[in-house]
C-alpha cells in the first residue's frame, strides 16, 4: 500500500488531498503508477499526464521513471512559478 498526495490545482481538479493506492506488484514506475490511476477516468488521465505535473516519493523529488514500492508517499503537484 502507497499513501498519494495532491496537491494545489492537482488537488481541486481531482477533487482529491489523499488516497490510498494498493500496487498491483513489488514496484511500479511512476509513469505506470500514473496510467494505473488515469483508469478511474478522464479527469484522472487528463490532469496527471503531462508535462504540467511533478512528483515527489517521500518528500524527494523524482523523476518520472523512479520506482514506487510498498510503503512509499507519492506526492503529485504542479510546477510553481515565481515572479
Amino acid at each position: 500500500m502507497i499513501e498519494l498526495v495532491f496537491l494545489a490545482s492537482i488537488r481541486e481538479r481531482l477533487e482529491c488531498e489523499q488516497q490510498s493506492f494498493e500496487l498491483p506488484q513489488l514496484q511500479l514506475s511512476v509513469t505506470e503508477l500514473i496510467e494505473a490511476l488515469s483508469l478511474q477516468g478522464d479527469q484522472w488521465r487528463q490532469t496527471l499526464q503531462g508535462d504540467k505535473v511533478l512528483v515527489a516519493i517521500n518528500q524527494q523529488m523524482s523523476k518520472f521513471d523512479a520506482l514506487v514500492r510498498d510503503g512509499d508517499e507519492v506526492a503529485f503537484f504542479p510546477p510553481v512559478t515565481g515572479g
